[in-house]
């Protein structure tokens, strides 16, 4: 072999292994660590040890949590207001009296009451619903607890747990009035995100899988329930 042609084979090496450097930093650079990057941005690590149920007054498992949002509370009570959800009443013997007489008489209560669940030793920080109707027994419903640490970027971060009201009864456990909750509460996880997704508030929105372990339950109400085990998790924008 001439010295030309060893010159020549070592100059098409080298384009070779450049070209290949070339491919695979762009696959790293522009590819893969944005993607990871995403993962991690998206992942929230506070979520990693937090409660997955909320719990009745008296310590039994409550409705499962399903939905997450980021924000400020101002921020929450304007983007819920947007997606026409509406702040309920606190419990109390007034309150009380109305939803009885809206039951009876069929009337729309838009800001009626839920009762207390519990997330990290206190009842929800907010509530919201969304009246069905004119028929106080059938809503939308969710609940929100501040979270006691932030996310990783420094964010205010809430969990709550989504169910629609199908009927008024008699507690499975306790005898007592409430609403029973349908099964699925995906359905309400996703009614839920689509009506915020619809006030164009939001600035990202992901699914953390396999959040819940335990795919099935009852609540303390003895409702039994099912999901698919995500979480959803909207951040709302911050102008």
């Amino acid at each position: 072999m001439t010295s030309g042609e060893t010159k020549k084979k070592r100059t098409d090496l080298i384009r070779v292994w450049l070209a290949r450097f070339l491919v695979a930093y762009f696959l790293v650079a522009y590819i893969l660590l944005p993607f990871v990057w995403k993962q991690y941005t998206r992942r929230h690590p506070v979520l990693d040890e937090s409660p997955r149920l909320t719990t009745t007054g008296d310590g039994h498992a409550g409705d499962p949590l399903n939905i997450a949002l980021v924000g400020t509370e101002a921020e929450i009570k304007e983007i819920m207001k947007k997606a026409k959800w509406y702040p309920a009443d606190p419990l109390g013997f007034r309150s009380d009296l109305k939803i009885a007489a809206d039951t009876v008489l069929k009337r729309s209560y838009v800001e009626a009451p839920v009762s207390s669940l519990y997330l990290f030793g206190r009842k929800e920080d907010l509530a919201f619903e969304q009246p069905v109707g004119n028929d106080p027994r059938k809503r939308h419903h969710v609940r929100f607890w501040k979270n006691p640490e932030p996310d990783q970027q420094g964010r205010q971060f809430w969990l709550g747990s989504a169910s629609y009201d199908e009927r008024v009864g008699f507690s499975h456990t306790t005898g007592e009035i409430t609403h029973h909750i349908a099964p699925d509460v995906d359905k309400e996880r996703d009614h839920l995100l689509h009506d915020l997704q619809q006030t164009q508030d939001l600035s990202e929105v992901s699914t953390i899988p396999d959040f819940h372990k335990i795919l099935e339950g009852k609540n303390g109400g003895g409702d039994r329930w099912y999901t698919d085990g995500a979480m959803a998790v909207a951040v709302i924008k911050n102008d």
